[in-house]
């Protein structure tokens, strides 16, 4: 059995995965301890990136390219390999002479799976495969509830998620690289755009600084609001490990404690923070569930096979604006704010009657931000048969939706440029405007009242 430490000169390897970062990494912490040389690896799993979207592999790219920047202006280099994890990282650990790989554990169903033969391989030569500390706040699986079940509702696992806390954000080291040689592959970077907002490290913690002096005092009221940008645009940073959640955490304490103007804000972000996190312990409690029914009866209920109506969904052309402008964001940004996502998912599921996981599969090849937890079970919580304890009479209107949350039209008129001249709310409703249809904006492909009653009933037959 090898050492469990490291010494002076032995070396080690860090193998990143959805940690793309240097600070705040206690894997990166332990694998440098004792003033060991760490061999930085990333390996390009053809199992994980031949089903990510261009949008996804254009993000891992260009982050994977800021980490070796990083490395490089403190003497590294970012070691990158193409194959089967348990093929590459024992070759690696072999030809560095490491015995020991350091790696974030993963909660994700096939993360798991993969690190177990990946510590079988390297067992094998003798090796060790470490896993310290989580991509979450509180790692997935740590929560139960008195009776020793996993929560299946969000408000009593926020109250043990908040009483359980969260270590302090790990220090940051100053490891001595060491190098062992790349295949010569990359990932080709697409031609996407991911609207605006800059992969890696520094460019994820120059947003939060900006987001916690401009952003954080009005988000509780902003948050949902399409038209004003009142988001971090972190969820991809998150995704990807380029700050971690217990960084944010931190933050979100100590600039509420001197600036109790921010409470507010800080208490709304920290509940998001802690869904993402609910959602993660789901899927760790329930790996099935990223493609199947968190509640099997809903399975039985009958659904429409995607056609015409469901093309129309994906290309932003159903003739609801609010519908469209957020698919239209969608292709064009590679993101979509979360009230839209929601509004999106339930006019697929209720109005068009398609099952989620259609959905799902196209969020997840289009979006920068597609994490696998969060998006699996944000759809099944508005699709009804989620995580929601009185979910399916939930049937989000979107003129409402759009009058409430983009009152003066601007997000719709940003994205559907056939309604660019419509003035104020009037976006919303073009049938109600003798120029509505005037530049080719299509009429509704569905009347939404009647395809309510409609999903109500389909209820009905299963509940």
């Amino acid at each position: 059995m090898p050492p469990s430490a490291s010494g002076p000169g032995s070396r080690t390897v860090l193998w990143f995965r959805r940690d793309l970062r240097v600070q705040d990494h206690p894997a990166l912490v332990r694998a440098a301890a004792d003033g060991a040389h760490v061999v930085p690896l990333f390996v390009l799993d053809p199992a994980l990136l031949e089903p990510a979207g261009e949008p996804r592999r254009a993000w891992l790219a260009r982050s994977l390219a800021a980490l070796d920047a990083t490395l490089q202006s403190s003497g590294g280099h970012l070691v990158v390999r193409t194959g089967k994890p348990e093929d590459v990282v024992p070759e690696v650990a072999r030809e560095a002479g490491a015995e020991q790989v350091f790696v974030t554990a993963d909660a994700g169903p096939y993360g798991r799976a993969r690190d177990a033969r990946v510590a079988r391989a390297l067992e094998d030569g003798g090796r060790r495969l470490r896993a310290v500390g989580s991509p979450y706040a509180v790692g997935p699986g740590s929560l139960l509830t008195g009776g020793g079940t996993p929560y299946q509702v969000f408000t009593p696992f926020s109250r043990a998620w908040l009483e359980h806390g969260w270590p302090e954000p790990a220090g940051r080291p100053r490891p001595h690289w060491a190098d062992a040689a790349g295949d010569g592959t990359g990932i080709s970077v697409p031609d996407q755009s991911l609207g605006g907002v800059e992969p890696g490290e520094a460019a994820a913690r120059r947003r939060w600084r900006e987001f916690l002096e401009d952003g954080l005092a009005d988000y509780a009221d902003r948050r949902d609001r399409p038209d004003l940008f009142g988001t971090s645009q972190l969820s991809a940073a998150l995704k990807f490990g380029e700050i971690h959640p217990r960084t944010l955490l931190h933050d979100l304490r100590e600039v509420s404690s001197r600036r109790p103007t921010l409470a507010a804000g800080a208490e709304a972000f920290r509940a998001e923070l802690c869904w993402r996190e609910f959602y993660a312990d789901v899927l760790w409690h329930r790996p099935e569930t990223a493609r199947e029914y968190l509640r099997p009866q809903y399975a039985r209920m009958r659904y429409d096979e995607p056609g015409a109506a469901f093309e129309a969904w994906t290309q932003g052309r159903t003739g609801f604006p609010l519908v469209d402008a957020g698919m239209r964001q969608l292709l064009a940004d590679a993101w979509m704010h979360n009230r839209v996502r929601m509004l999106v998912a339930s006019f697929l599921v209720k109005d068009l009657h398609v099952e989620w996981q259609h959905g799902a599969r196209w969020f997840m090849q289009h979006l920068r931000d597609g994490d696998l937890a969060s998006n699996q079970h944000g759809w099944q919580w508005v699709a009804g048969c989620g995580t929601d304890a009185a979910p399916y009479f939930r049937v989000f209107n979107p003129v409402t939706q759009g009058k409430k949350f983009d009152p003066d039209g601007a997000y719709v008129r940003r994205y559907v440029p056939e309604l660019a001249h419509l003035p104020g709310g009037a976006a919303h409703e073009p049938w109600k405007h003798p120029e509505g249809y005037a530049h080719g904006y299509p009429e509704p492909v569905v009347d939404h009242g009647a395809e309510r009653v409609e999903a109500l009933s389909r209820y009905d037959e299963v509940r």
